[in-house]
C-alpha cells in the first residue's frame, strides 16, 4: 500500500512571509548548527529562531535582531538587499535607517557543564539574556 503524500500548508502571501522565506532559504544553505549559533547570539532558544524563520508564523522579526541575523547567517549582499526591501514593505515604520543600528559580532563563551541538561540550559539562557541586556545598555549610553 502506498503512503499518502504529506500535505503541505501553503505559505501565507504576506510581506512578513516574504522576508521570513528569505531567512529560511539562507538558513537552509548554511551548515548545521547555524540556528544554534544564531539563537546563542540573540540570547534566545533555538525554537525562537525556528519560529522567526518560519513563513507560516505571522510573528515579525524584531528590528534589533536584524544585524545579528545578517552577521551570524552570512547573508550575501543580494540576500541582504532583498530581505531589507521585504522587511521595509512589511514594517514601514519599524526599520532603522542603515547605520543607525549598532553592528554586533558573535562571541563564543565557554560555560561549565553543571551535570544536568536542564541546569545547563538555564545557565545558557541566563548568560545569553545578560549579554543581550548588557549590549542594550551599552547602546543606550553611546
Amino acid at each position: 500500500m502506498a503512503k499518502p503524500e504529506a500535505r503541505r500548508t501553503p505559505l501565507p502571501d504576506t510581506p512578513v512571509a516574504g522576508y521570513k522565506s528569505i531567512l529560511a532559504g539562507v538558513l537552509e544553505k548554511r551548515p548545521s548548527g547555524t540556528r544554534g549559533r544564531l539563537a546563542a547570539a540573540l540570547g534566545k532558544n533555538r525554537s525562537f529562531v525556528s519560529h522567526i524563520a518560519s513563513p507560516s508564523y505571522a510573528t515579525p522579526i524584531p528590528a534589533a535582531h536584524i544585524e545579528m541575523i545578517f552577521e551570524v547567517c552570512h547573508f550575501s549582499a543580494d540576500e541582504r538587499r532583498s530581505f531589507l526591501a521585504n522587511y521595509a514593505r512589511a514594517h514601514p515604520r519599524r526599520l532603522l535607517p542603515p547605520g543607525e543600528a549598532p553592528r554586533m559580532r558573535p562571541h563564543t563563551l565557554q560555560l561549565p557543564d553543571l551535570g544536568d541538561n536542564l541546569r545547563n540550559k538555564k545557565l545558557q539562557v541566563l548568560v545569553g539574556e545578560f549579554m543581550h541586556k548588557l549590549t542594550d545598555l551599552l547602546s543606550e549610553t553611546q
